[in-house]
């Protein structure tokens, strides 16, 4: 992946001093409009600090931007090299095509067939497969939109709806994961029209759950926390496991979200409800969401990073122990959290290790996280010259 020093123009830190200027603020005005210091917002425009998630989150919705825009997302040279930059706008074009009639076209394949498909994928997203994900999407999507239309009623409707919202879920997922927000907005709508029909309420919170991811990259932190608190509302508590699962992981979503907004209290809150519901229901794989103790683990970590309490992360990171069979993009995440912690705390040796360990677990995660690019950029600043592992991992 290519990555730059923090002083280069393609910087968080040179795209906030390029939109601070479009606006005409001084750096006194942007930082009395965001809530933080002059001198804070001088070492992230010069270089020399990373901003934590909630000073991007408040930098971003003062400037009027979405947090991705301040990342330089997508990152195109990277798409173009994987070849998804061509594979995700076939993607859109379905979607467009949504409520097309039945034409002379073939007849979509079996349900039960394509309910198999959507598993295999489900799989592969789990993997972050992104290109073999993409290259299959757009033509589920369309057999899917044909076969709800096929359904006028009973337990088939409302799998094909499921299926549906499923697809529709994976596609905002890969958007999002490599920066195409107007993509990954599309999916969620789509998302939000067959979840309703397929007669599972636990659907509906879970579009509420992506949904919200796009809320904080709109610096939308508040409405974010505030959609959790409606899903939950909604999702009634009924004993069952996957039920509980979906709960528990949307008070983690909540704790991430008021982490970043620098609410440590109601992180801490949110945090503790999801342990007390881990306990009871141990380890999940309901919906691909993996709740359970661990996952309330990795989210103390991540909450702590994101208020740059980075010893306390590393505190909890030293106490996990990932399963061999922990799906893949949990784990990159565990690892690419670390890295971030341990390059904050003098430790550059560690921190590359641990992003060699993402990178083995989940590669195109790892190659199209923002967290990672971050902290890549902070080890070449750090030395006068990159070794070849160091200087081929950022290629």
């Amino acid at each position: 992946m290519p990555i730059t020093s923090d002083t280069s123009p393609d910087s968080v830190g040179a795209r906030v001093r390029e939109f601070r200027l479009i606006r005409d603020y001084s750096l006194a005005e942007l930082g009395r409009r965001a809530h933080v210091s002059t001198s804070q917002l001088s070492r992230i425009e010069n270089g020399n600090q990373p901003p934590s998630e909630s000073v991007l989150s408040s930098v971003a919705r003062v400037l009027g931007v979405s947090v991705s825009v301040l990342r330089g997302q997508p990152y195109m040279e990277t798409l173009h090299r994987d070849q998804l930059d061509s594979l995700l706008q076939p993607i859109g074009t379905a979607f467009d095509d949504w409520d097309m009639a039945l034409d002379d076209g073939p007849p979509p394949r079996a349900l039960d067939v394509l309910e198999s498909d959507v598993r295999r994928i489900r799989t592969l997203r789990a993997e972050a497969a992104f290109t073999e994900i993409a290259d299959q999407l757009p033509g589920l999507i369309s057999e899917l939109a044909l076969v709800t239309q096929l359904h006028h009623a009973g337990r088939d409707r409302e799998r094909a709806y499921a299926a549906q919202a499923e697809i529709s879920r994976t596609a905002a997922i890969v958007a999002y994961r490599t920066g195409y927000m107007d993509l990954a907005r599309l999916a969620l709508v789509r998302m939000a029209i067959a979840a309703p029909q397929s007669g599972d309420p636990r659907q509906v919170a879970i579009e509420r759950y992506e949904r919200a991811q796009i809320a904080a990259d709109s610096s939308r932190l508040d409405r974010g926390v505030s959609m959790m608190v409606h899903a939950l509302r909604d999702l009634d508590d009924d004993g069952e496991q996957a039920t509980r699962a979906v709960r528990g992981t949307l008070q983690l979503r909540a704790a991430t979200l008021s982490a970043r907004r620098g609410d440590k209290a109601g992180a801490a809150s949110w945090l503790g409800e999801a342990a007390e519901l881990a306990h009871a229901t141990g380890e999940t794989r309901d919906y691909t969401l993996a709740f359970g103790p661990l996952s309330v683990r990795l989210h103390e970590i991540s909450a702590a990073a994101d208020q740059n309490d980075y010893d306390a992360a590393l505190d909890v990171a030293d106490q996990v122990r990932l399963p061999e069979d922990y799906p893949p993009t949990r784990a990159a995440h565990f690892w690419i959290d670390r890295a971030h912690a341990e390059v904050w705390t003098a430790r550059p040796g560690k921190a590359f290790s641990s992003l060699l360990e993402a990178r083995d677990v989940s590669p195109q995660l790892t190659r199209y996280h923002h967290s990672v690019r971050e902290t890549m950029a902070t080890l070449l600043r750090a030395r006068q010259r990159a070794g070849d592992e160091l200087r081929e991992f950022a290629l």
